[in-house]
């Protein structure tokens, strides 16, 4: 969920702003904006790793094709069971 806040809001929270983007065991995202206007994004450090994994992932060129085709062999039904997988790697 994002929430909203003027800078000079978020300024004056600053030091409270970790514990107020923490509920039900969800993060927030905080949209700082300046006149009206987004100007920063505030988010919890478990979420920024997150996203800049993914972001890394994602730019890693010999790593997507790969992911692609498991997605696309898991969206066919292409699936082995564990059993399976541990002998494929036992060879």
């Amino acid at each position: 969920m994002t929430k909203t806040m003027p800078i000079m809001e978020a300024r004056r929270q600053l030091t409270t702003l970790p514990e107020a983007l923490r509920h039900d065991g969800e993060s927030d995202v905080l949209e700082v904006t300046r006149r009206g206007k987004p100007v920063l994004a505030v988010l919890p450090w478990e979420l920024y790793e997150a996203v800049t994994e993914t972001l890394d992932i994602l730019a890693d060129q010999e790593l997507m094709p790969l992911l692609r085709q498991s997605i696309d062999e898991l969206e066919a039904g292409k699936t082995l069971t564990w059993e399976e997988a541990k002998r494929e790697l036992e060879l």
